[in-house]
């Protein structure tokens, strides 16, 4: 169903939570679930993945995990500014330790000169911790592609902020 890869870094994420007595959040719109998905895929995962918020539309960011709609209108849905909010929504509003977020433009249409096809903001929350965030344009790959990167983006965000405390630059 998913890719191995992507299986195996799930794995690796829930193993370092549970080892680490961290439960997990997710907050994901380009991506649709697809980061939930491929943890809960794994067995044993209740054990440590908490819950999973799919804030899609700007009214479900702001209504689900209260991202402020003005950061929402100054900054643009895809931003560092919305990821962070998004992390830290889904840590306020869960009983999760850590919470990854992902935000982007998956394509194949909604890119602009400013923010083309493939660009796509992380942010990881950590409870007592600062807020980590990233932006990477993957290029216009294709959806399914710039997804699953996405994917493997966001626990790799999570791996760091487990193994460091933080997210190294």
């Amino acid at each position: 169903m998913f890719d191995r890869r992507l299986v195996h870094k799930a794995k690796e994420v829930l193993d370092a939570c549970r080892e680490g007595g961290l439960k997990l959040a997710t907050a994901e719109s380009c991506t649709g679930g697809l980061i939930a998905a491929v943890l809960t895929n794994v067995p044993g995962s209740s054990a440590v993945f908490e819950r999973g918020f799919v804030t899609y539309s700007n009214e479900a960011k702001a209504e689900a995990i209260g991202v402020p709609a003005d950061v929402i209108r100054r900054h643009g849905a895809v931003s560092e500014q919305v990821a962070r909010a998004m992390a830290e929504g889904a840590l306020s509003r869960s009983r999760a330790d850590i919470a990854v977020s992902v935000t982007g433009i998956a394509g194949p249409d909604g890119g602009t000169a400013e923010k083309p096809v493939g660009l796509v903001h992380f942010a990881c929350a950590r409870r007592e911790h600062a807020t980590e965030a990233a932006a990477i344009s993957f290029g216009d790959q294709g959806r399914e592609k710039i997804r699953e990167l996405s994917v493997m983006t966001a626990l790799d965000m999570v791996l760091a902020a487990i193994g460091q405390g933080g997210l190294v630059a």
